[in-house]
């Protein structure tokens, strides 16, 4: 406990402030309804809801500018990530952003990378035998 009498710290009005933010941003859930990584590239979706929140509306608008990753929309919002991928994820629902999903590579390149695996995992345990579990 704090041993000086006196008005709270401007630090700690600050971080209260902050997390009562986060709160009424989120409508005070704490867990997205999607597994979004902070990695997670977003792009536009097909229609902005109405009524939308402030930090909501500021999400489409960055992603229509381009993809971006939610740790950068993060950081553009100067909000934390936990509050963005509760944001993101009702968007996704209402259709507003769009998880972009990169190209994967041709399957000819999947067979060249398991048969590589492959052989390196023959060198290393070349002793090994594979059985069926």
């Amino acid at each position: 406990m704090n041993s000086r009498s006196g008005p709270p710290s401007l630090a700690a009005a600050d971080e209260t402030a902050s997390i009562v933010r986060l709160y009424a941003v989120t409508d005070g859930r704490t867990r997205a309804r999607h597994h979004l990584s902070m990695h997670t590239v977003l792009g536009p979706g097909r229609r902005p809801p109405r009524g939308m929140s402030e930090e909501s509306v500021r999400i489409v608008e960055l992603c229509r500018q381009r993809r971006r990753p939610l740790v950068e929309l993060a950081g553009t919002l100067g909000l934390h990530v936990a509050a963005v991928t509760v944001l993101v994820s009702d968007l996704i629902d209402a259709g507003a952003v769009n998880v972009h999903v990169p190209d994967v590579p041709g399957k000819e390149r999947d067979v060249q990378m398991l048969q590589a695996l492959s052989a390196a995992l023959k060198r290393r345990y070349s002793g090994a035998t594979a059985g069926a579990g």
